[in-house]
């Protein structure tokens, strides 16, 4: 005697549980990982050169825009020039390095002045940053 179900079952409903589950995590590990890809500070069009310097442990970066009155952005905080002593003196004191990152258009004695500073101010590691050439 050969027995038959009743009811039917379908479990190919269950299939959509594990693939609802990667999709999820695949979200979330592309928010994560996205603030790692990216540089924080200000967009500037940089420089290219052919030099470039490997990453640093521990680094600041001071962004300079271009324009007819630059500005100066220092932990993502816009700043003017007389109070970057004082933040420069704390970075000192966490031994960070200094990465200078100036739009083209930036006039060559701003980067020199704000690097006068960080030197005055005891920071031995002044960087300039700068893009590989196209």
């Amino acid at each position: 005697m050969k027995l038959h179900r009743t009811k039917e079952y379908n479990f190919g409903w269950l299939m959509i549980i594990p693939a609802v589950d990667i999709l999820f995590l695949l979200i979330f590990f592309v928010l994560l990982s996205s603030n790692f890809i990216l540089q924080p500070g200000i967009a500037v069009a940089l420089p290219s050169s052919h030099f470039t310097l490997p990453p640093r442990a521990n680094q600041q970066i001071l962004s300079i825009t271009g324009g007819s009155v630059p500005a100066i952005y220092f932990r993502d905080q816009k700043i003017a020039l007389e109070q970057l002593g004082p933040l420069l003196e704390r970075a000192k004191r966490e031994g960070a390095s200094l990465i200078i990152k100036a739009d083209r258009s930036t006039s060559y004695d701003t980067v020199v002045q704000v690097t006068n500073l960080a030197l005055e101010h005891g920071i031995t590691s002044v960087s300039l940053a700068t893009t590989a050439p196209r």
